[in-house]
């Protein structure tokens, strides 16, 4: 019988130890993020949170929606990779109900080219590759009318597409391809507009390469998201705090001299 009450004992003090593991959110905190600059910057949270007791584990992705997909079905804490204007079009269109915590850095758009040298010297009939979802398809036409390749019907309606271009003097044709592609077809077409996280994977600069860059008062910044079950956990809000750092905003800006700049 002692035996017995002392493996019961036992039992008890197992389950009581991993209740509390659970209310206090013990076990790795899984972050789903693009390879740069996303997940380099992670990787310099990380001794950060490990001094608050909170292993972060940073899984990588090459695209824009299984990320979002994966915390959805809570195969992720969250994850840090997109913009605003990205989230509102994945939640509308997946019926998903995802969150932003916190606002960390913006990723100046650019214009690409190896075919010519300024934008001046694109000819008629050039072929321009955007990507393809419609929150960057759009952001992408309004670096273009900056430019002034290109002017749009409903001048800085950030959600436009191909089909409300309403000045294209040179007919410029428009080819629409997944973001993260992008790079792989510069030898293909007289002019690429990238995102600056497949930019940087891809060795470009955006500071010496663009023929065309977005300015640091672009509105789109790159958010931490989460479910709204989670939103308040500690550990996001510790993550939240440590990638709005001070020492984080100093790291952005030290080693990626401008291609990436810290959120306002």
């Amino acid at each position: 019988m002692l035996r017995r009450s002392l493996i019961l004992s036992a039992a008890v003090l197992v389950l009581a130890a991993c209740g509390r593991q659970a209310e206090e959110g013990q076990g790795p905190l899984k972050v789903g993020a693009t390879a740069v600059p996303h997940a380099e910057i992670l990787e310099q949270v990380k001794p950060i949170l490990a001094g608050e007791g909170i292993d972060l584990e940073i899984v990588v992705f090459n695209d824009y929606v299984q990320p979002n997909t994966q915390l959805a079905e809570k195969r992720l804490d969250a994850n840090y990779f997109q913009t605003k204007p990205y989230l509102d079009e994945f939640n509308a269109g997946r019926g998903t109900t995802l969150v932003t915590v916190a606002g960390v850095h913006v990723e100046p758009l650019g214009a690409y080219s190896r075919r010519h040298k300024a934008l001046t010297a694109l000819p008629n009939g050039a072929e321009i590759a955007l990507p393809n979802d419609a929150s960057n398809t759009g952001r992408s036409l309004l670096l273009l009318q900056t430019a002034g390749l290109i002017t749009l019907k409903k001048g800085v309606d950030p959600l436009q597409t191909v089909a409300d271009i309403g000045g294209n003097p040179k007919g410029f044709r428009f080819r629409e391809l997944e973001a993260a592609t992008l790079p792989r077809v510069l030898d293909q077409v007289d002019l690429a507009v990238i995102n600056t996280n497949y930019a940087l994977d891809a060795g470009l600069s955006p500071r010496n390469d663009a023929l065309a860059l977005e300015d640091g008062d672009s509105p789109y910044v790159n958010y931490l998201v989460t479910r709204t079950d989670n939103r308040d956990d500690p550990r996001i809000q510790a993550l939240a705090a440590a990638l709005t750092s001070q020492t984080i905003k100093d790291y952005i800006a030290r080693t990626y001299e401008g291609a990436v700049i810290p959120a306002k």
